[in-house]
């Protein structure tokens, strides 16, 4: 299921903070291009050395020691070679938590995160306001990092990304929003749009990410960091928890046609 677009959520300000991240992200991106990287990067040294420069080392950030070099093994026996590259980043590691959530392996992880920013993000700036939003944002996406690397202290694989932010995102979105409709792409045999409340398309996303992060759990190497995302989820859902109580709202708001006035904005002036 791809999230392409929400319906019926009433909005009073222009995202700037949300075109702004989509920009920088995709900025970086084409800076990632210019160094010589393919699809997924998989061939370019250069790309390699500017992932473990500006990505989040976890065995860096909890054992302090940080890595200077990597050495590779290329070409065929008996012409093996052992090169080595530069690695150690221009900047402190906890730096890192946050230059990681702009760099992205590849145009699929790229496009599927801003994607998702894009969809969700809007409403949730429009709610919290731009500085506000913008906190947000960097707040549950450190939140994201310290949720996989506590369960990865000793890896050396570097955390790149903006979807543990984006999953903060859309836990804010489940809470503030549960009954707004998600127009979702569905690709199974067949190619068709439905509309699905949003608690069913996040509530669904989020449980695989539980059950995919517990099937994570002992594997060696990079992949998808799947606590990564439980841990920005449950970030902004606990977020958007403390607006509601401070605003005083109730924390689930009326179904679709339970309205609360003549004017169905009277209680919520965000919308729903």
């Amino acid at each position: 299921m791809i999230p392409i677009g929400d319906i019926g959520v009433y909005r009073r300000t222009t995202p700037y903070v949300v075109y702004a991240l989509i920009g920088l992200n995709a900025l970086v991106f084409l800076y990632e291009l210019s160094l010589g990287g393919s699809l997924f990067f998989s061939d370019s040294l250069d790309v390699t050395r500017f992932f473990f420069k500006w990505g989040l080392i976890p065995t860096e950030l909890f054992g302090g020691d940080e890595l200077k070099e990597l050495r590779f093994r290329t070409g065929q026996f008996p012409d093996i070679r052992v090169i080595s590259i530069d690695v150690e980043s221009p900047i402190p590691t906890w730096g890192t938590a946050f230059t990681s959530m702009f760099i992205h392996g590849g145009w699929i992880h790229l496009l599927g995160n801003m994607l998702y920013l894009w969809v969700f993000g809007n409403n949730i700036e429009d709610r919290f306001g731009h500085v506000k939003f913008l906190l947000f944002y960097l707040g549950a996406g450190l939140a994201a990092v310290w949720a996989q690397v506590a369960l990865n202290t000793d890896s050396q694989t570097p955390m790149i990304g903006a979807s543990g932010a984006i999953s903060g995102v859309t836990g804010a979105y489940l809470v503030l929003f549960p009954f707004s409709r998600i127009r979702t792409l569905i690709l199974f045999f067949f190619i068709m749009v439905i509309e699905l409340p949003a608690i069913a398309v996040l509530g669904f996303w989020f449980i695989l990410q539980i059950f995919q992060g517990v099937g994570s759990l002992g594997a060696l190497g990079g992949g998808v960091a799947y606590w990564a995302h439980v841990g920005g989820f449950v970030m902004g859902m606990l977020t958007a928890v403390l607006y509601k109580l401070v605003r005083r709202e109730p924390l689930l708001p009326p179904r679709p046609g339970r309205l609360w006035g003549r004017n169905p904005w009277d209680r919520f002036p965000d919308g729903y």
